[in-house]
């Protein structure tokens, strides 16, 4: 059974790939969690409708900033938007509890928010 915190998760976490900000961004959306006060902003870059570009910014727990994290970065590499809650999940590699799900999917809630918008 895979770690609470994996190793992955934890780098992810300390060292966030694609924070920052974009000029201009075709999308942008942040989603709040009120019950625990995570907070993340999605930006998005798009050219025929491929991810050509994607930053995140936020303040949350180690599992919402791994997820954004780990967000772009399957962004950038699949160059579609179609990432699955389970993907993402597995991307983790952690045992996310059931009361955690929701800092874990926080970033693509706003992702296709945003992509809504």
């Amino acid at each position: 059974m895979p770690a609470l915190y994996s190793e992955k998760l934890l780098d992810h976490f300390r060292h966030p790939r694609n924070y920052g900000a974009l000029t201009d961004p075709d999308v942008s959306y942040e989603s709040f969690n009120p019950l625990c006060g995570d907070r993340i902003r999605i930006e998005l870059k798009l050219e025929n409708n491929a991810v050509k570009d994607v930053r995140f910014r936020g303040d949350g727990c180690a599992i919402s900033i791994a997820a954004a994290s780990l967000l772009t970065e399957l962004l950038l590499a699949s160059g579609n938007t179609n990432v699955s809650d389970d993907e993402l999940i597995a991307a983790l590699e952690s045992d996310i509890k059931p009361a955690r799900i929701r800092c874990a999917l926080l970033p693509l809630e706003a992702l296709r928010t945003g992509l809504k918008s």
